[in-house]
């Protein structure tokens, strides 16, 4: 079977190469077992070969499991499948990332309630930034996916190893806009540290002034912001 594969390209915070690297196509067509079976949805193929005793956490080059493939390709079904039939949540992949920051990264709403539901962490440490899922949704403005996780308790003050939080990030790795307005407003409401500064000693309101950012600068203020 042949798959079609739209490439996304996703900068990391300091402007470099993908900071996740999805399936490429060559993977995919070479792809056997459950990881071709997750690769295409295929929830049936997927408890035959479980059932069978084919290994749910086996790895490719990558160490990405059937259920990271799922994930990374949206495939509900056979994720809701695997995590049904004991695959591991909150396994990581090779440059740490699990399958709930891989939803959030891909703004996958859907994906991230079923990962939710099957156990994975939202307060767990991913990425070789240190991170968070809710760090790296704040980064990429995206505010539904934000709102999902705060509920699951994901740490709001959490500081990555640049030195930045959530709502550090929804400001400097933003554009000021809607999406990322939107993110820092759920972020404030939920009760993030307001002056929590960066390493530079720059608190989110003097990054969202040093922006221009106004609508972010409003929004601050009016909750207290220094």
């Amino acid at each position: 079977m042949r798959f079609v594969i739209v490439a996304v390209a996703l900068l990391s915070p300091m402007g470099g190469a993908a900071a996740q690297v999805l399936p490429s196509a060559v993977e995919l067509n070479t792809y056997a077992g459950l990881h071709a079976a997750a690769a295409r949805g295929d929830v049936a193929d997927i408890e035959k070969r479980i059932a069978a005793g084919e290994d749910k956490e086996a790895v490719d080059a990558r160490l990405r499991t059937p259920l990271h493939v799922a994930a990374f390709q949206k495939q509900h079904t056979a994720a809701r499948a695997l995590l049904r039939l004991g695959a591991n949540a909150n396994k990581q992949e090779i440059d740490r990332y699990d399958i709930i920051t891989i939803a959030s990264v891909a703004n996958d709403p859907e994906m991230l309630k079923l990962a939710i539901e099957g156990g994975a962490n939202a307060r767990a440490i991913t990425s070789v930034y240190d991170g968070t899922a809710l760090i790296a949704a704040a980064h990429l403005g995206h505010a539904e996916v934000v709102r999902i996780l705060i509920a699951a308790k994901a740490p709001l003050d959490h500081v990555n190893n640049l030195g930045w939080t959530a709502l550090i990030e929804s400001i400097v790795l933003g554009d000021g806009g809607k999406n990322h307005t939107d993110t820092l407003e759920a972020l404030v409401k939920a009760g993030a540290n307001l002056n929590l500064a960066d390493r530079g000693g720059n608190t989110p309101l003097k990054l969202a002034e040093g922006r221009g950012y106004s609508e972010m600068m409003r929004i601050l203020k009016a909750a207290g912001a220094k």
